[in-house]
């Protein structure tokens, strides 16, 4: 039996939810329905999907592997229903885009891939630098659109945001770690690890806030701009980290595992969105992939 989309999208739901309960709750069904599918998926693959455990479930290697291409499969429908349901008319021109570094990997990428199977004439042109940066070329008109971390934008006055993802922050823990069977962590356990600290966006500064306002200053054990650099630091024990769900993944590169758990308390979260200058006129193209975006928009926070 060959497996059905409706599998795809409860199995992905699990996977990014981390429950059947939570997958269930988002998408406005039963438990019993996803787990159904779930196990008709794991019949018509051959592999286990997830680890079961009393705290819930994780998602396993090959689950990991599922999960990619069931992500892409179902873009790829998306994509499908547009070209067949929408104008049809992908038109020439010019888009100009910025995106700070952490989006790149993580949002970008996908909503661009998107866009240009979408209007594949049109010119486009990305810049990625930092968020204070950004706003200053939308202002000054010299880029359409960024996609950004918009959770601290300055200049709300002259810029227009609209929210993509909304991201919680969560502890990386390597495997077998202390904390990683605890029921519940607090953020003052986390006083006393060695922390590896990403500082790309706001990483940096929301992190040291918030070990700042429990009276303890962050004891870092390694400063790094690259994601991969944190996951590999911590799968093999040099510290812990603290860092959005949006760039989580359960594997470094070196295949090691990585654990992921809930902070109790009111952590920051990372706002992720779209950023353009209020009251101008865009383009075309601007408009064309800010109706990309809010199509995406949709289908990601039901499947997360």
């Amino acid at each position: 039996m060959a497996f059905t989309i409706r599998q795809l999208q409860y199995f992905v739901a699990a996977a990014e939810r981390g429950s059947v309960s939570g997958a269930a709750q988002n998408l406005s069904i039963s438990q019993s329905s996803v787990t159904e599918a779930i196990k008709e998926l794991e019949t018509d693959l051959g592999v286990s999907l997830f680890e079961r455990h009393p705290r819930g479930r994780t998602i396993t290697q090959k689950g990991h592997q599922v999960l990619r291409h069931a992500t892409k499969i179902l873009a790829d429908v998306s994509d499908a229903r547009r070209a067949l349901y929408g104008d049809g008319e992908a038109g020439a021109g010019r888009l100009q885009l910025g995106v700070t570094s952490m989006v790149a990997g993580y949002v970008l990428s996908d909503l661009l891939a998107r866009y240009r199977r979408a209007y594949p004439a049109v010119e486009v042109s990305a810049i990625e630098d930092n968020g204070d940066y950004l706003e200053h070329l939308l202002v000054g008109g010299e880029l359409d659109v960024a996609v950004m971390v918009i959770s601290n934008l300055r200049d709300r006055m002259a810029l227009q945001a609209e929210i993509l993802e909304v991201s919680p922050y969560r502890l990386w823990l390597p495997l077998g770690h202390p904390l990683a069977s605890a029921d519940i962590i607090a953020p003052a356990d986390i006083i006393g690890q060695p922390l590896i600290m990403l500082t790309i966006d706001e990483i940096e500064e929301n992190t040291g806030k918030l070990l700042t306002a429990l009276g303890a200053r962050p004891q870092v054990a390694f400063r790094t701009r690259s994601v991969e650099a944190v996951r590999s630091l911590v799968a093999t024990g040099a510290g812990v980290a603290l860092l959005p769900d949006l760039v989580y993944r359960p594997w470094s590169l070196e295949g090691d595992r990585i654990e992921s758990r809930d902070i109790s308390g009111a952590l920051p979260v990372v706002q992720v969105g779209m950023v353009w200058r209020r009251g101008s006129g865009l383009t075309q193209t601007a408009r064309d992939f800010i109706g990309i975006a809010q199509a995406q928009r949709p289908i990601r926070q039901r499947l997360s």
